[in-house]
């Protein structure tokens, strides 16, 4: 996708439309990341590690808890 960038007062902005927003989870209160290597602008939402930590310890939970049951299914 080829985009331009939008005059924003002083500033360019750079306008996400709404699938893409809504594929990456993405709304006006996700922080974004801004990086470069020089040659390439990288703009990434920032993730809560806190929840991420909390899914992973509960899927090993349950993997504790329903690991063979769910092998067995998968069957």
């Amino acid at each position: 996708m080829i985009k331009k960038l939008t005059r924003h007062g002083n500033s360019l902005a750079l306008v996400i439309e709404r699938p893409i927003l809504d594929l990456l989870n993405m709304d006006s209160e996700t922080p974004v990341e801004i990086t470069t290597d020089g040659n390439v602008l990288i703009v990434s939402p920032v993730r809560d590690e806190a929840r991420a930590d909390r899914l992973t310890k509960a899927l090993e939970r349950a993997n504790q808890k329903y690991g063979r049951a769910l092998k067995r299914l998968a069957e």
